[in-house]
This record gives structure tokens, C-alpha cells and sequence, in this order.
């Protein structure tokens, strides 16, 4: 098999059981260092002895090379492939077939490891019909968010990579952030012009109740924010440490998000499982519509779907209330397309 190929789908399966980074920055740098080359490059330099003493390429990398090379699935890489063989999650699997999209993403532009090519790549793979590239907004300056000039060049690379695909749709997105005021952070002229506005709190997630309630009504009633991205910023587990939920009134709030047709986020990244059981039964009664999402910032986090799936099947929310079910000219019509929504 193709050697680059065999590097990138080892970092693939590595991220999807959420191993260290320098576990898969390991195969994924490999990959990167090899590709430019071509595979005809990449034999003749093996085949001279040359490949161990490249910058980027260690041992195990190396060894995945030579055995792609001679013909075979390199044992590592075997390996991997056994022992992902099935979904991460037991259940809702009927849901997680209707899946289409995801409308939350993220590439190395911001805080993501991998670039947008990768990503789209990866999305393919796993069948994906459409995926929005959701970097961070220019406040968050610790995960590198895009300021206004960044996100018009990524526009451009956005439209590029839809030239030349024809089976998936790279939607324009971003996860903007609600400032402390309610406010979204980003030029309303940008938005106007993205196909998916996620937006989300990483900042003051103790305020208090009345505050945080007001502050999360105002970013909803703003006319481009279609996803409350995982509204109670908790963390359950993970490398990062747990961290509490957010306190705000859920039901002036989900109520918000029916009034405007924003979709609350099921976010299925582990550390996160937001929102909570509770506040899910609360939206579903309410009348919200939802959006099961990776919050991908790895190809192998693509992966992550099987759990919001998971989460949103137990919840009982019907698949036709689940936005990322939908056909794409459906969910362009609710997004923000003059056409109408196609019942």
C-alpha cells in the first residue's frame, strides 16, 4: 500500500482511541515529510538506505515505510485496524447511520492539529456527505482564533478545496465566541458570509445565573448564530481536569433557541458530553431542534459521532429534529439560504 497512506491512517485510528500526541504526531509528521515526494521518490530513497537519515522519519515510522513498500498492510497498522473494528459506542447506532454531516470542526488554523486538506480527507473516508470547518474566533487567542483577515484567506482556500471535490461539501464556518456582553465575537460582515455560525463560551463560565442566562439570549438572538455550541463548557474527564457546568435559566434559554431555530449542540467529544441529560430532556421538551457534533480537532476525532449518537438515542430526539441528519439543501435552507426548508 501507498507508505504516506499507511502513516496517516496509523495517526487516523491513534487519535480515534485517543492516544497521546506524540504517540500520533509520530506517524502524522512522517506523512507530511514523505508526501511532497511522490511514491516513486519515496522507493528509490528506501531502496538507497535514505529515508532513516530524513528529519521527521524515526524508527517505527521508518519500519511502517518499508513494509508498505513491500507490498503488504504494515503490522502496526494491522493491528490498529483490529482493534477498531466497530463503532465507539454501543448504542444508537440506527441514529448514527442517519448522520450526514458534522457542523463542528477544527483544523490547524486554529487549535486543531492537522490541516483543512487533512481533515476533508479524513471526513470522506468516513463517509461524510458534509462537514463545516469551525476555527475559533480572534478572542480566544490561546487556541489561535482567526482574525478577520485569517478567516477571509481561509474563505478562499474553502472554495478551492469545493472546486475540486465532488463528493462532500466543506462548509465556511466558525466557532465564534460569546463575549462576556452577549456580543459575538466577529465582524457581522464575516458572518454574513459563512455558511455555519457555532457560537460558544470559553471565557467567565462561573458567572453568575441571571448574567450568564442574558449573556447566552443575546449571542442566540444574534440573526447569523444557527449552533449553541456546548452550552455548559463542562468537562467530565480527560487530560485537562474536570470542570463544573455553567449555571444559567435552560428553560428562558432553550426557549431562546426555539424562538430563533438555533440548534442546541450535542457534543460528542468524551471529556465533554454536553449538555447534561437533564438539560437535553429540557431542550427536547422545549421543541429544539439539535446537532450531534464531533468538535473534531483531529481526522481521528471524526470518529467522535458514535458517542453524540449514542447520547441523543437515549434522549428519545427524533432523527428529524437532528439538523445533521438532514439532506445538505435542507440544512443550506435553515441555515441562512433564501430557499425554503424542504419539509
Amino acid at each position: 500500500m501507498d507508505p504516506v497512506d499507511a502513516l496517516r491512517e496509523i495517526g487516523f485510528w491513534l487519535e480515534r482511541e485517543r492516544a497521546t500526541s506524540y504517540r500520533v504526531e509520530a506517524f502524522r509528521r512522517a506523512a507530511t515529510v514523505l508526501a511532497p515526494l511522490g511514491p516513486d521518490e519515496v522507493a528509490r530513497r528506501a531502496e538507497r538506505g535514505e529515508l532513516a537519515r530524513m528529519k521527521g522519519i524515526g524508527p517505527k515510522s521508518l519500519a511502517v515505510v518499508e513494509e508498505a513498500l513491500a507490498g503488504g498492510v504494515p503490522a502496526y497498522l494491522a493491528d490498529l485496524r483490529s482493534r477498531n473494528d466497530g463503532p465507539l459506542a454501543v448504542g444508537g447506532r440506527e441514529l448514527r447511520a442517519r448522520l450526514r454531516g458534522d457542523l463542528h470542526t477544527h483544523s490547524d488554523w486554529s487549535d486543531g492539529g492537522s490541516p483543512i486538506e487533512e481533515m476533508v480527507r479524513a471526513a470522506r473516508w468516513r463517509g461524510r456527505e458534509y462537514v463545516a470547518l469551525t476555527d475559533h474566533s480572534p478572542r480566544l487567542t490561546v487556541a489561535n482564533g482567526l482574525s478577520a483577515d485569517r478567516l477571509r484567506a481561509q474563505l478562499d482556500v474553502v472554495d478551492a478545496i469545493n472546486d475540486e471535490s465532488e463528493d462532500l461539501s466543506l462548509l465556511s464556518g466558525i466557532e465564534v465566541d460569546i463575549l462576556e456582553d452577549g456580543r459575538l465575537d466577529q465582524d457581522d460582515d464575516l458572518l454574513d458570509r459563512l455558511d455555519i455560525v457555532v457560537a460558544s463560551v470559553h471565557s467567565k463560565l462561573r458567572m453568575d445565573p441571571g448574567p450568564m442566562t442574558r449573556r447566552m439570549i443575546r449571542a442566540i438572538e444574534h440573526p447569523r448564530t444557527r449552533i449553541l455550541g456546548h452550552c455548559t463548557g463542562r468537562l467530565v474527564e480527560g487530560s485537562r481536569g474536570k470542570r463544573p457546568q455553567s449555571q444559567f435559566d435552560a428553560t428562558a434559554l432553550f426557549q431562546a433557541c426555539v424562538e430563533h431555530d438555533v440548534a442546541v449542540e450535542i457534543n460528542s467529544r468524551p471529556e465533554r458530553q454536553d449538555p447534561p441529560e437533564r438539560l437535553i430532556d429540557i431542550a427536547l421538551d422545549a421543541g429544539c431542534l439539535f446537532a450531534i457534533d464531533t468538535d473534531a480537532h483531529a481526522p481521528g476525532q471524526l470518529d467522535f459521532l458514535d458517542y453524540g449518537a449514542e447520547r441523543a438515542a437515549a434522549a428519545g430526539i427524533p432523527a428529524e429534529r437532528i439538523v445533521t441528519t438532514w439532506p445538505l439543501d435542507r440544512l443550506r435552507a435553515w441555515a441562512g439560504s433564501t430557499e425554503e426548508v424542504v419539509e
